[in-house]
């Protein structure tokens, strides 16, 4: 019997899957589970116990926006650039993380954060914030400013908040697989707003009218001092190259990765930082490698396992006879 030999596109398929799943990943711990993705550990927090919807739930905007790997790495980065805009925010970076030796960290644990309080059982997503919450008690401190910061602060987490899931889907209206219409953009909003509660925020902007209020009142508060400044620059020079370089098998790019963040972000944003706005045409230009590259990377990864394993999760109770 002569054994049946993988097709080359799907040997490619699984070896891409594979490399960006290491360069995301880095360590395998994941906050809200006791261990890595694979385990039995992190299988129980996304698979049982049925009919769990977590913080979300299958009929969620949420679940939509955040289980588009690719567009959540543009958003991911946007969000990085926006957040430094407040001195606060930025000083409690720059104090508290390595962000400058370990460049990745910060985008990870964010990422993991995120995966679990939107896909994982409620126990574990709560575990999550409570793990956040922690950290935050520790992240305290004076700005060069003069201006003592605290990571609890509520005004604090409503703009890092605010910041995130406006970067989030603008990124998914770019370059997501499916038109998101307005009125699920203000879902979304309203969603995301109940995990930012949970970490001590006492108000959230919850439609796109409200968000777009939000940052017009702030950005006179906002402001790109040198700790911003060098944090963009560490990202954003030579092309990203403070970010792991993928394997080349993957087909992605440092470049166009933080080129499709910078150009998703507001014009005021990008002028603060002191990045160039591109002409027309490398707009377009832009546009066209960074859908090809993000197209390649959603064929390539296929469906979030997280976002499987909470389908089927939901599903299960479903189908269970009425007791």
């Amino acid at each position: 019997m002569v054994a049946t030999q993988l097709l080359p596109i799907d040997t490619v398929r699984r070896r891409v899957r594979r490399q960006v799943e290491r360069v995301l990943r880095g360590s395998p711990a994941r906050p809200g589970a006791a261990g890595g993705p694979g385990s039995d550990e992190w299988v129980a927090a996304f698979a049982q116990p049925a009919g769990d919807p977590g913080f979300f739930g299958p009929g969620s905007v949420t679940w939509r926006v955040h289980g588009d790997l690719p567009s959540m790495l543009v958003g991911g980065v946007a969000a990085l650039l926006l957040q430094s805009l407040h001195p606060l925010a930025m000083a409690g970076v720059a104090d508290h993380s390595a962000f400058r030796s370990d460049p990745m960290g910060r985008l990870r644990r964010t990422a993991s954060f995120v995966g679990t309080t939107t896909f994982a059982n409620t126990a574990a997503a709560e575990q999550a914030v409570r793990r956040v919450l922690d950290v935050h008690r520790r992240v305290h401190g004076v700005a060069p400013d003069g201006r003592r910061y605290d990571a609890n602060d509520p005004d604090l987490l409503t703009w890092v908040q605010t910041a995130e899931a406006w970067c989030f889907v603008r990124a998914y209206r770019r370059f997501g697989p499916a038109p998101l219409p307005d009125g699920d953009v203000d879902r979304y909003f309203a969603e995301m707003a109940t995990v930012a509660e949970r970490l001590g925020a006492r108000w959230l902007p919850t439609t796109r009218a409200e968000v777009g209020q939000y940052f017009d009142a702030i950005v006179p508060e906002l402001h790109a001092g040198s700790q911003a400044l060098s944090a963009a620059a560490f990202i954003v020079n030579s092309g990203g190259q403070s970010l792991p370089a993928p394997p080349a098998v993957t087909g992605l790019s440092r470049a166009l990765l933080v080129q499709a963040a910078i150009g998703i972000l507001p014009g005021w944003a990008r002028t603060m930082l002191q990045l160039r706005h591109p002409f027309a045409l490398e707009r377009v230009a832009q546009r066209a490698s960074a859908d090809a590259m993000l197209g390649f990377l959603r064929w390539a990864m296929g469906t979030s396992p997280a976002l499987v394993l909470a389908q089927a999760r939901c599903a299960t109770a479903a189908a269970l006879p009425a007791a």
